[in-house]
C-alpha cells in the first residue's frame, strides 16, 4: 500500500494531461486559461479579506477583547464557560491563522495539557472559519446578498464551540 501511494501523485500529474490529448483538448492553454481566471479572482475577493483583517485588528489592538473578557467571565463562570476561550469562540469564525495565534498562546499561558488548551483545541477542530469562507466563496463568484449563509454559519460555530466544552468537559473533566 505505502508503495502504491508514492505513485499516486506522479500517475495523476502524468494522467490528467493525457486524458486531455486523448480527448483532443488543449491542455496548456486550458491550464493557463484556468490560472488567469485563479488570479482574477484572488484580486476580486482581496479588499473581503482586507476588510476581515482590519476589524480583527481594530477590536484586538483597542482593548476591547480583554475588556470583555473581564466583564463576561462572571457570566461566563456561572455556565461553565472558562473566559479564556472567548477569544477562540470569537476570532474562530473570522480568522484560521488568527484562531491559531490564540491557540498557540492558550498552549503557552496554560501549558499543552491543560483542560482549557483542549477545549480550545476540539473548538479548533469542530468550527469553522465562516466570515473568511464567506468572504472568499461568495466574493469569488460575486454574490452580494448571502441570504442566511451568515446565520446558519453562526448557528452551527455556535453549536461546535458549546460542543466542545460540553465534550472535553465530560470526556476529560
Amino acid at each position: 500500500m505505502q508503495t502504491f501511494a508514492v505513485f499516486i501523485l506522479p500517475l495523476i500529474i502524468v494522467l490528467i494531461p493525457l486524458y486531455g490529448l486523448i480527448k483532443k483538448v488543449p491542455v496548456y492553454e486550458v491550464f493557463v486559461d484556468g490560472a488567469k481566471e485563479g488570479f482574477q479572482i484572488g484580486v476580486r475577493i482581496i479588499p473581503y479579506l482586507v476588510a476581515i483583517l482590519f476589524a480583527i485588528g481594530m477590536f484586538r489592538a483597542s482593548g476591547a477583547m480583554d475588556w470583555m473578557i473581564t466583564g463576561l467571565r462572571p457570566v461566563l463562570s456561572l455556565v461553565g464557560f472558562p473566559a479564556d476561550l472567548l477569544p477562540m469562540a470569537i476570532f474562530r469564525p473570522l480568522t484560521g491563522s488568527g484562531s491559531v495565534g490564540i491557540l498557540a498562546d492558550l498552549i503557552a499561558v496554560h501549558g499543552e495539557d491543560s483542560l482549557i488548551v483542549k477545549m480550545a483545541a476540539t473548538m479548533f477542530g469542530s468550527t469553522e472559519t465562516t466570515f473568511y469562507v464567506i468572504a472568499v466563496y461568495f466574493g469569488s463568484v460575486g454574490i452580494r446578498r448571502m441570504r442566511y449563509a451568515v446565520q446558519t454559519g453562526l448557528i452551527a460555530d455556535l453549536a461546535g464551540i458549546i460542543a466542545s466544552v460540553a465534550v472535553v468537559y465530560w470526556l476529560l473533566g
